[in-house]
């Protein structure tokens, strides 16, 4: 490493150094004994953690301060599409008086049909940006109660990109293949549909309609070959290149992803035209220093860590994984698309599992499979994208032929995530310990002096005994004998779903977000079939995997608390209920159902729908569930201000409401219910700050809290007479 990289990665620790002061003292302790250099490095530290300290000073600075806290009714310009929530509403990045602010509305507030740099005026309440906002240099987040087009546009350079983008869009066609296409060539992930955006994240094919660097390279490699067509010199093909590159990263999005991958490439470019050669750490440490230049938050955001350690992992793997392949005969194209991709996986697995308490089984042979179809549909598209900023006309064969990769990447991605064990909770150690002996195998069959049978025994077996804990650990061992009752709050991340087992039969409530394969952590506890599905309202991390659920499972009713609310996850449940001739039974207080030995009473909504507003929470199902004398409060996501009006009585076990949000009535609410443990169904590292410090400041008061974002899976048995715990993190 030359003194440059050194002085640089300094400089990069000084900007991570800006929240984290312990860097600056790894730094000082790393210096080489050279006095020198070593003063060097300290400088640059420092010069790092003083700039990311006065950007930070600069970020946070914002005229919107005075609003917060107030109603507001501002003219904001679209940045990214509109997507769902898991909710029931939808949000965006939208720019208030020249500011970033993350805007939500509630399903009652109209999904605007509008392009990225479209005009909107909403009204609604400003608040300050908390926890990720800040990572993505977002300044207030902003609570509508309305939105709608007002046909303006904006003006600027950026009112220039809005319209290239906008030609782009139109060129790629419409239907469901011109949304995936949209996503792989422009980054609009937010355009595939819902079904298709669950089976590409199920499937680990989320990358290829992100942009990033992947896009960066194969649009540099376009630009080069058509440069050669038209019979430019390398210096005007590798121009031609750059300024691609350069327009490519705002039209994208100018996330930091396709930020770092501009830099990377922009860099790779110049030392090109330069005549030097390209030096991939030092591109990578100028991409680390830019990004986290422009906001040192970024390092916290999944994005930025994801985007890097794939590029440090094919870096460090991805030659020696070809070599090895090329050996074997591999064709070469085949040999480097699946080193690049094993590489990445190695490299990503550990993080994905840190952030989103998931693992996929299918991510590396769906990558592979995929491959072939990616820089054919990347580059047609990217034609198509082209020739519409001329004529519509003569894109259209382009986008035609583009489609055709890409159809058979939807029905990859679709395939992959119905796989069984697609996707999987596993352990962060089990991952990260699968992917150390995937890395070291190659390094321990060089390195180590025996013989080649002794060599690849304990690799061997340690990979095997790594991988043998994936299923194991994903649910796929043999479920326990069923005890006399058995409550398990599962695991499916930011999402209700509870499975009440006894006698035999089995009720679950709720089934959690789409995409998180919920039949299969049913079909682990052992259930075969549902007696009863509870549906307890119309919000995708409560309704979401029901779908799933009536059409992986034998369901015999449905209580269908959706109260008529429109959403997609609510189609899906009702046309796979239909094509299954399964019963729909609306909910209303005083039902009692008898599942076997388990006894259902129904305590909201009531009959006669007197609850106010249109808020789907306060109309949720709340049900108090009695089976061999234990009583299980189950609350939805109805907070106190619905739950303080209901006949209520101690119960042994409470389902905390909402994920655990704010609710000030809750210390009120647990004086009367006295329950003996209370169980928080959350996500890992969710968005929204759930469970809210006050929450969990009111449950102290409750003998155990457990919480599915901490000990995964929990199960209360009954076995004796008594209550076990148990629990599968």
């Amino acid at each position: 490493m030359t003194v440059r990289h050194a002085v640089l990665g300094a400089f990069v620790a000084g900007l991570l150094a800006a929240g984290h002061p312990a860097l600056l003292l790894l730094v000082a302790l790393a210096a080489p004994r050279r006095p020198l250099l070593g003063l060097a490095l300290l400088a640059a530290a420092f010069a790092g953690a003083s700039a990311a300290h006065a950007r930070l000073a600069h970020l946070d600075r914002t005229a919107l301060t005075a609003s917060f806290g107030r109603a507001v009714d501002e003219r904001a310009y679209l940045l990214d599409l509109p997507r769902d929530t898991p909710f029931g509403g939808w949000s965006a990045t939208v720019q208030v008086r020249g500011e970033r602010v993350a805007l939500t509305a509630g399903r009652w507030v109209p999904r605007p049909v509008a392009a990225i740099g479209a005009s909107l005026r909403v009204a609604g309440t400003l608040k300050a940006a908390q926890g990720w906002m800040r990572a993505r240099s977002i300044h207030a987040a902003l609570s509508a109660w309305s939105a709608r087009v007002t046909g303006g546009r904006r003006a600027g350079a950026a009112g220039f990109v809005d319209r290239v983008r906008a030609r782009a869009e139109r060129a790629l066609g419409a239907g469901r293949m011109s949304g995936l296409l949209r996503g792989m060539v422009l980054g609009e992930g937010e355009a595939l549909d819902a079904s298709m955006q669950d089976d590409f994240r199920a499937s680990s094919l989320t990358h290829l309609v992100a942009a990033s660097g992947q896009n960066v390279a194969l649009l540099a490699a376009l630009a080069v070959a058509l440069g050669t067509a038209l019979g430019l010199g390398l210096r005007g093909r590798l121009l031609l290149a750059l300024a691609l590159v350069a327009l490519y990263v705002p039209l994208a999005g100018a996330g930091p992803s396709i930020q770092r991958a501009g830099i990377m490439g922009g860099a790779a470019l110049v030392a090109a035209l330069a005549g030097r050669p390209a030096s991939r750490a030092y591109a990578l440490l100028l991409a680390a220093a830019l990004t986290l230049l422009a906001n040192p938050r970024a390092a916290a955001d999944p994005g930025w860590q994801l985007s890097f350690a794939a590029v440090i992992g094919i870096a460090l793997g991805a030659g020696r994984v070809a070599c090895a392949l090329r050996a074997r005969r591999v064709p070469p194209a085949v040999a480097e698309a699946t080193a690049m991709t094993v590489a990445a996986t190695i490299a990503t697995a550990p993080l994905i599992a840190l952030h989103f308490g998931r693992a996929s089984l299918v991510g590396l042979p769906a990558n592979v499979l995929a491959a072939p179809a990616v820089a054919p549909a990347m580059w047609l598209g990217a034609v198509a994208a082209a020739l519409g900023q001329v004529s519509a006309v003569l894109a259209a064969p382009f986008a035609a032929l583009a489609a055709l990769p890409a159809a058979y990447l939807a029905w990859l991605a679709h395939a992959a995530a119905h796989a069984p064990g697609a996707s999987a909770r596993l352990p962060l150690g089990v991952v990260i310990a699968a992917c150390a002996v995937a890395a070291a195998w190659p390094l321990a069959r060089r390195r180590l002096r025996r013989p080649p049978a002794l060599t690849r025994a304990p690799v061997a077996a340690a990979a095997a005994a790594c991988f043998l804990a994936v299923p194991l650990a994903a649910g796929h061992g043999t479920p326990s004998p069923a005890p006399a009752l058995r409550i398990s709050f599962l695991d499916v991340g930011q999402g209700d779903a509870t499975l009440i087992q006894a006698g035999g039969r089995a009720v679950l409530v709720d089934a959690g977000p789409p995409g998180d394969h919920i039949a299969s952590l049913v079909r682990h506890e052992g259930v075969r079939r549902l007696d009863l599905l509870v549906v307890t309202h119309a919000q995708a991390d409560h309704e979401g995997g029901a779908a799933e659920v009536l059409s992986q499972l034998p369901v015999t009713a449905v209580l269908d608390g959706r109260d008529g609310v429109p959403s997609p996850g609510g189609q899906r449940l009702a046309g796979a209920a239909a094509a299954r001739h399964v019963r729909l039974v609306r909910p209303s207080a005083g039902q009692i159902l008898r599942v076997g030995p388990i006894r259902l009473d129904v305590l909201s909504p009531p009959a006669d729908g007197r609850i106010p507003g249109e808020d789907p929470n306060a109309r949720a199902i709340v049900i108090e569930a009695v089976v061999a004398g234990v009583r299980l409060l189950l609350t939805a996501d109805a907070e106190s201000d619905v739950l303080s009006s209901l006949a209520l009585e101690p119960v042994d076990l409470l389902k905390v409401s909402h994920h655990g949000s704010a609710d000030p009535g809750l210390p009120a609410l647990l004086a009367t219910l006295r329950p003996r443990a209370a169980v928080i169904e959350v996500g890992r590292h969710n968005p929204y700050g759930h469970p809210a410090p006050s929450t969990v400041h009111a449950l102290s008061a409750v003998p155990r809290v457990l919480r599915t974002d901490r000990d995964g899976t929990i199960r209360f048995e009954l076995r004796d007479g008594r209550l076990v715990l148990r629990t599968h993190v």
